[in-house]
Protein backbone atom coordinates (compact mmCIF):
# COMPACT_ATOMS: atom_id res chain seq x y z
CA UNK A 1 0.00 0.00 0.00
CA UNK A 2 1.28 3.61 -1.01
CA UNK A 3 1.76 5.73 1.86
CA UNK A 4 3.43 9.35 2.51
CA UNK A 5 5.30 10.71 5.40
CA UNK A 6 5.74 13.90 5.69
CA UNK A 7 5.98 16.52 8.48
CA UNK A 8 3.92 19.84 7.32
CA UNK A 9 4.75 22.52 9.69
CA UNK A 10 2.85 25.69 9.68
CA UNK A 11 2.58 28.92 11.67
CA UNK A 12 -0.40 30.72 10.89
CA UNK A 13 -1.18 34.43 11.97
CA UNK A 14 -4.36 36.16 11.03
CA UNK A 15 -5.93 39.41 12.73
CA UNK A 16 -9.69 39.65 13.92
CA UNK A 17 -11.51 42.24 11.39
CA UNK A 18 -10.93 45.82 11.81
CA UNK A 19 -8.85 44.46 14.28
CA UNK A 20 -11.31 44.80 17.11
CA UNK A 21 -10.48 43.25 20.21
CA UNK A 22 -13.33 40.79 20.73
CA UNK A 23 -11.05 38.00 22.19
CA UNK A 24 -11.24 38.20 25.61
CA UNK A 25 -10.72 36.34 28.80
CA UNK A 26 -14.00 34.80 28.53
CA UNK A 27 -13.64 32.97 25.01
CA UNK A 28 -9.65 32.91 25.05
CA UNK A 29 -8.81 29.65 25.75
CA UNK A 30 -11.85 28.11 24.54
CA UNK A 31 -11.35 29.38 21.04
CA UNK A 32 -7.53 27.35 20.98
CA UNK A 33 -9.45 24.74 22.12
CA UNK A 34 -12.19 24.66 19.63
CA UNK A 35 -9.29 25.10 16.77
CA UNK A 36 -7.68 22.37 17.91
CA UNK A 37 -11.01 20.32 17.38
CA UNK A 38 -10.79 21.89 13.75
CA UNK A 39 -7.35 21.01 13.33
CA UNK A 40 -7.88 17.26 14.41
CA UNK A 41 -11.22 17.09 12.37
CA UNK A 42 -8.86 17.95 9.45
CA UNK A 43 -6.01 15.38 10.25
CA UNK A 44 -3.96 17.53 11.41
CA UNK A 45 -2.56 18.35 14.86
CA UNK A 46 -2.30 22.18 16.69
CA UNK A 47 0.42 22.43 18.77
CA UNK A 48 0.34 26.16 19.51
CA UNK A 49 -2.46 28.20 19.68
CA UNK A 50 -1.90 31.75 21.49
CA UNK A 51 -2.54 35.27 20.58
CA UNK A 52 -4.05 38.56 21.92
CA UNK A 53 -7.81 40.50 21.99
CA UNK A 54 -7.43 40.98 17.95
CA UNK A 55 -5.07 38.59 16.47
CA UNK A 56 -4.34 34.52 16.70
CA UNK A 57 -1.28 32.89 16.24
CA UNK A 58 -1.76 29.05 15.52
CA UNK A 59 1.55 26.06 15.23
CA UNK A 60 -0.16 23.41 13.32
CA UNK A 61 1.35 20.03 11.91
CA UNK A 62 -0.84 19.72 9.19
CA UNK A 63 -2.34 16.24 6.78
CA UNK A 64 -0.05 16.24 3.50
CA UNK A 65 -3.43 15.70 1.70
CA UNK A 66 -4.66 19.38 2.98
CA UNK A 67 -3.64 22.69 1.41
CA UNK A 68 -2.38 25.64 3.77
CA UNK A 69 -5.26 27.37 2.04
CA UNK A 70 -8.03 25.27 3.24
CA UNK A 71 -6.72 24.73 6.21
CA UNK A 72 -6.91 28.64 7.41
CA UNK A 73 -9.99 28.65 5.54
CA UNK A 74 -11.55 25.92 7.45
CA UNK A 75 -10.09 26.96 10.59
CA UNK A 76 -12.01 30.81 10.66
CA UNK A 77 -14.88 29.85 9.04
CA UNK A 78 -15.52 27.09 11.39
CA UNK A 79 -14.40 29.26 14.36
CA UNK A 80 -16.23 32.07 13.42
CA UNK A 81 -19.72 29.87 13.21
CA UNK A 82 -18.86 28.70 16.60
CA UNK A 83 -18.27 31.86 18.20
CA UNK A 84 -21.53 33.50 16.48
CA UNK A 85 -23.37 30.41 17.77
CA UNK A 86 -21.55 30.40 21.38
CA UNK A 87 -21.39 33.93 22.56
CA UNK A 88 -24.48 35.92 21.44
CA UNK A 89 -22.95 39.42 22.42
CA UNK A 90 -20.21 38.32 19.85
CA UNK A 91 -22.64 37.97 16.74
CA UNK A 92 -20.25 40.71 14.99
CA UNK A 93 -16.98 39.45 15.31
CA UNK A 94 -15.30 37.84 12.38
CA UNK A 95 -11.98 37.37 10.96
CA UNK A 96 -9.87 39.37 8.77
CA UNK A 97 -9.93 38.12 4.60
CA UNK A 98 -6.44 36.99 4.68
CA UNK A 99 -3.82 35.40 7.01
CA UNK A 100 -0.18 34.90 7.28
CA UNK A 101 1.21 31.48 6.81
CA UNK A 102 5.08 30.50 7.42
CA UNK A 103 6.14 26.93 6.62
CA UNK A 104 8.48 26.06 9.88
CA UNK A 105 11.18 23.56 9.72
CA UNK A 106 11.35 20.71 12.14
CA UNK A 107 14.09 22.24 14.01
CA UNK A 108 12.30 25.63 14.75
CA UNK A 109 9.31 23.78 15.97
CA UNK A 110 10.04 24.50 19.67
CA UNK A 111 11.39 27.86 19.05
CA UNK A 112 8.09 28.84 17.73
CA UNK A 113 5.41 27.01 19.88
CA UNK A 114 7.94 29.14 22.44
CA UNK A 115 6.84 32.76 20.71
CA UNK A 116 3.22 31.63 20.24
CA UNK A 117 3.10 30.96 23.95
CA UNK A 118 4.62 33.86 25.02
CA UNK A 119 2.73 36.29 23.19
CA UNK A 120 1.48 38.42 25.72
CA UNK A 121 4.99 38.81 27.08
CA UNK A 122 5.57 39.99 23.42
CA UNK A 123 3.31 42.46 22.88
CA UNK A 124 4.18 44.48 25.84
CA UNK A 125 7.08 45.67 23.55
CA UNK A 126 6.24 45.46 20.00
CA UNK A 127 2.13 46.16 18.35
CA UNK A 128 0.58 43.37 15.81
CA UNK A 129 1.25 45.10 12.53
CA UNK A 130 5.34 45.76 13.64
CA UNK A 131 5.54 42.05 14.36
CA UNK A 132 3.09 40.81 11.05
CA UNK A 133 5.31 42.73 9.16
CA UNK A 134 8.67 41.99 10.70
CA UNK A 135 7.74 38.26 9.94
CA UNK A 136 6.97 39.05 6.28
CA UNK A 137 10.67 40.63 6.19
CA UNK A 138 12.49 37.90 8.34
CA UNK A 139 10.29 35.06 5.37
CA UNK A 140 11.24 37.28 2.31
CA UNK A 141 7.86 37.56 1.69
CA UNK A 142 7.41 40.61 -0.60
CA UNK A 143 4.32 42.67 0.79
CA UNK A 144 3.13 45.98 -0.40
CA UNK A 145 2.54 47.53 3.65
CA UNK A 146 -0.73 49.78 2.56
CA UNK A 147 -2.57 46.32 1.87
CA UNK A 148 -0.58 44.47 5.39
CA UNK A 149 -3.71 43.40 7.92
CA UNK A 150 -6.80 44.87 5.73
Amino acid sequence: MPSSWTQNYYHMVFGTHERRAWIGPKIHRRLYDYIGGICRDLDSQLLAGNGMPDHAHLLVRFSPDLAPAVLAREVKARSSRWIHETFAELKEASWQRGYGGFTVSRSAVANVEQYIKNQQAHHERVGFKEEFIAMLRKHKIDFDERYVLE
